[in-house]
């Protein structure tokens, strides 16, 4: 998207979008409109009151009327604007009533809808975006909601109920000053918008300095231990600062250009208030009305301006949300590239026969896997090295479909992964990938994540399968025990540990090892090896691994250079070719114990 394209925001498309979320709540709409209807009425009623008030004082001042009509005028006309107040208290509690309602049901419809858009979006739009940017426009967008409705029921229909009932008594009493009226509150309305319009690039721009700011703080709390090992509080410190100074200068920039619009709206009022009250007057010395009704034209002018200016606050705050929505729906544009193909079924893996047939695949035009043929046999345990950037986690990932092949196929018992429903495909192995990242939750659920249907001696018996069971039995809330974001509460080990007890509880047809025990001491790891072992038996296992002597005991070893299978064999027989990459990288290994 060009930096122009984000400053055009459809405002007549979000809108549509915003009216169609709206039509599942259409008694709340049609009622929340009849109830502002109502009280703009009574709002009106309320200034003739007072009109009557004022003519009936004068014609008792004149003589015109006794004393007992006047008395018995005023009472009457007490009696009905107590009344039309208590309507208007109970009409004011139902209002609110009706917008809360609305405001909570959209602003929760937003969220979940663009929370599972976003969640089923590919890996590499994940991989591409900051989290802090992604929760900056959820919210604000989700947000946006309660402003528009409250525009729309509190400013844009009162507005033009008010104006056309004012229009038609003006007309009736004074046609001058109805003219008055309508190019008054055309000018305002109209000035407004060109500013309002010269200020929408600017708002754009601060919003998205913002998603930067705020995305830069979500990288730095996420990494907050490496500038502590390194030192690098006042490099960060000062990063942010120029972030934050760059966020300040846009919304100057935006802000700068209320100046112009509240003079230029001032303005505008003050030359329309002298017409306003000059029609009338010179109509009341020219015995045309009474002066009740110059009390009535002024009072009901008086609220009107007020409710021009809450009229245009509330366009502002419509183009501000319509903004904070385009935001957001740019991400609804966005489809995932990893489509499940029409009739997809479920798959179900009952034996675990993988193959890879002709695999071709790039990423950022950089071929990463070529031409690549391979059959992993049924409760094999097979396992893939090679140098950094061979390709081995890649081939994981293409096997789960998180991204599509560029070429060639990939079998599971014979159904090719391509045809078949993503998330069945997902659900039916089990991994326990190198990075183990956990929700800030205890730990007992992190682990049931897998298999939510568990029982809680499953969920224990994997825990002991994983060597968790003495670290559980030590914190004061047991399993229970919350790990905080990330994980961020248990060491490395302590993370793969819940990692591989997460796995261990999914038991599925088809293991993959990313690297499992890679953050575990030698101790620990020696223990789990020897259960990973039984962990393996009767499944197809796929290791990957740097540390060659975690995979001595494979049925097969795979060792993959630039994408491409340089050797095939088991451990001894990798080893008899000493010109061969696995004997390289086993005598830099074993140089290493030494």
């Amino acid at each position: 998207m060009s930096r122009r394209d984000k400053y055009n925001v459809d405002f007549k498309q979000n809108f549509k979008i915003y009216l169609g979320m709206l039509s599942k709540y259409k008694g709340l709409a049609f009622g929340s409109l009849l109830i502002v209807t109502i009280y703009q009425l009574i709002a009106v009623s309320e200034n003739f009151i007072f009109k009557s008030f004022i003519d009936h004082g004068e014609q008792f001042s004149s003589n015109v009327i006794t004393r007992e009509v006047f008395f018995d005028s005023v009472i009457l006309l007490l009696s009905i604007l107590a009344g039309l107040l208590i309507l208007k208290a109970i009409i004011v509690w139902f209002r609110v009533w009706f917008v809360n309602k609305l405001d909570t049901h959209l602003i929760r419809d937003m969220k979940q809808r663009f929370f599972k858009h976003i969640i089923y979006l590919s890996s590499k739009f994940h991989s591409d975006k900051k989290t802090g940017s992604l929760i900056s426009r959820i919210i604000r967008g989700s947000n946006s909601i309660e402003p528009i409705n409250d525009i729309t029921i509190f400013s844009m229909a009162p507005i033009l109920i008010r104006f056309t009932v004012l229009a038609a008594t003006f007309v009736f009493f004074e046609l001058k000053t109805a003219i008055a009226l309508l190019v008054v509150s055309i000018a305002f309305v109209s000035y407004s918008i060109y500013v309002m319009n010269k200020q929408k690039v600017y708002q754009v721009n601060a919003n998205m300095q913002d998603d930067a700011e705020k995305a830069n703080i979500a990288d730095v709390f996420g990494n907050i231990s490496t500038i502590k090992y390194f030192g690098k509080e006042d490099r960060i410190v000062n990063k942010y600062n120029s972030i934050s100074n760059k966020t300040r200068k846009a919304f100057s920039k935006y802000w700068g250009y209320f100046n112009w619009l509240n003079a230029g709206q001032n303005l505008i009022m003050g030359v329309g208030t002298f017409f306003i009250l000059y029609f009338p007057l010179m109509s009341f010395l020219n015995g045309e009305i009474t002066i009740g009704t110059v009390a009535f034209i002024y009072s009901s002018y008086l609220a009107f301006s007020g409710m021009l200016y809450e009229f245009v606050h509330g366009i502002r705050n419509y183009r501000r949300a319509m903004i904070d929505f385009n935001d957001l729906f740019q991400y609804a544009k966005l489809e995932n590239e990893i489509k499940d193909v029409p009739g997809a079924k479920d798959i179900i893996i009952k034996k675990g026969v993988i193959e890879f047939k002709n695999v071709a695949f790039s990423y950022n035009n950089d071929k990463v896997i070529n031409k690549l043929n391979l059959v992993i046999p049924e409760n094999s345990k097979v396992a893939i090295v090679g140098p950094s950037g061979a390709g081995k986690s890649t081939l994981v990932k293409l096997l789960y479909r998180l991204y599509d092949l560029d070429s060639g196929n990939i079998l599971i018992d014979g159904q090719d992964i391509s045809k078949v429903k993503q998330e069945s495909l997902r659900s039916e192995m089990s991994i326990v990938p190198q990075d183990a990242i956990l929700f800030d939750d205890s730990i007992y659920n992190n682990i049931a994540f897998s298999n939510p249907k568990a029982s809680r001696q499953e969920v224990m018996k994997a825990i002991k399968f994983a060597q968790l069971d003495k670290l559980v039995n030590r914190l004061p809330k047991k399993e229970n025990t919350i790990v905080g974001e990330r994980g961020v509460k248990l060491s490395g080990g302590e993370r793969q540990r819940v990692s591989i007890a997460r796995a261990v509880l999914a038991d599925k047809k088809v293991l993959v090892l990313d690297e499992a025990t890679s953050s575990l001491d030698s101790e620990t790891e020696h223990e789990i090896q020897r259960d990973l072992q039984e962990l393996m038996s009767n499944r197809t296992s796929i290791v990957i691994a740097h540390r060659l002597s975690t995979i001595m005991k494979a049925d097969m070893i795979i060792v993959v250079e630039k994408g491409r299978i340089k050797e095939i064999g088991t451990h001894q027989e990798l080893l008899r070719n000493r010109n061969g990459l696995y004997s390289k990288l086993w005598g830099i290994q074993a140089g290493s114990f030494n």
